[in-house]
């Protein structure tokens, strides 16, 4: 397993005295290591690449296992610790900025009374960056929007919200009257980048309904910016309606009527999981929590 570990790194950094150096183990060392595994797969692992190296068709094969070895290791570790310890622990939880805004403090209050030895590490980010960490098993579950279609995810919805365009109050389409959607295509807008489910459906909607996709002057993954951003800019933007009764008054926004409603997102909220993933009792009672709190 040792040397398993050894040759994931080496594979990661593509360069055997920068894996050493980070192993903080002998070049010599790790080349008998890789010698050991080669010699019991009976296979050639890397090929030199001037001074660097890279896989072979063999070392990609036994890289994809290896690091899956590696995630059923942790996770085998994970489960026999939390077995006769109870609520204990640590909670990893991926967060869209929305559902960390309506649905996790009252189940983290109710977990902290209930199992204070309990400790929720929680990351709040764009869905498809949390989606990838748990993929990759660095995180116990993330909290927010469903619908994307992924066999290695499970999703369990628990709440539903709406996604609409938002404009500062004197915008020139916040009148209050349905606005046709080839009105937009004199506007700029501030939007998530172009890997974001919600600006996936904004683009898509504007081609089905044969008009140009919206013209973006800003994009950033900062919901916390995008308030006082929209504001001072004067752009168009498309967010959550939870997000705008959080801080619409705060900042004179307010949502742009659409004839039709042709550009109101309809999303449900829940919770994801890796299919067949281990989860720990404090992890179970923290999604019920969730479930309470919706």
């Amino acid at each position: 397993m040792r040397d398993l570990a050894y040759f994931i790194k080496v594979a990661q950094l593509g360069h055997l005295g920068r894996a050493a150096e980070a192993l903080h183990i002998s070049p010599s060392a790790l080349s008998k290591c890789i010698d050991r595994l080669e010699a019991q797969y009976a296979a050639e692992l890397f090929q030199r690449v001037g001074r660097s190296i890279r896989l072979t068709e063999a070392g990609h094969l036994l890289l994809t296992n290896a690091v899956q070895v590696e995630r059923l290791l942790d996770q085998t570790q994970r489960q026999t610790a939390s077995l006769g310890q109870g609520l204990s622990g640590s909670v990893r939880v991926g967060a869209a900025a929305t559902s960390a805004d309506y649905l996790l403090p009252a189940a983290c209050s109710a977990l902290q009374v209930e199992a204070p030895a309990v400790v929720v590490e929680l990351q709040i980010g764009m869905n498809d960056v949390l989606r990838d960490l748990l993929r990759k098993g660095l995180l116990d579950i993330v909290v927010g929007p469903l619908g994307q279609d992924d066999e290695e995810l499970h999703e369990q919805p628990i709440s539903a919200d709406e996604v609409v365009v938002v404009a500062h109050r004197d915008h020139p389409l916040s009148t209050g009257v349905a606005v046709a959607l080839s009105r937009f295509a004199h506007h700029r807008w501030l939007l998530s980048p172009p890997t974001v489910a919600t600006r996936q459906w904004l683009d898509a909607a504007f081609v089905r309904h044969a008009q140009p996709r919206p013209a973006v002057a800003i994009v950033t993954n900062s919901i916390a910016a995008a308030p006082q951003l929209i504001a001072e800019t004067g752009l168009l933007s498309f967010i959550s309606r939870r997000n705008l009764s959080t801080f619409g008054r705060a900042y004179d926004l307010v949502e742009v009527a659409v004839a039709a409603n042709a550009l109101t997102l309809e999303r449900r909220f829940g919770i994801i999981h890796r299919a067949g993933s281990y989860l720990s009792p404090a992890t179970i009672r923290f999604i019920e929590l969730l479930r309470a709190s919706a």
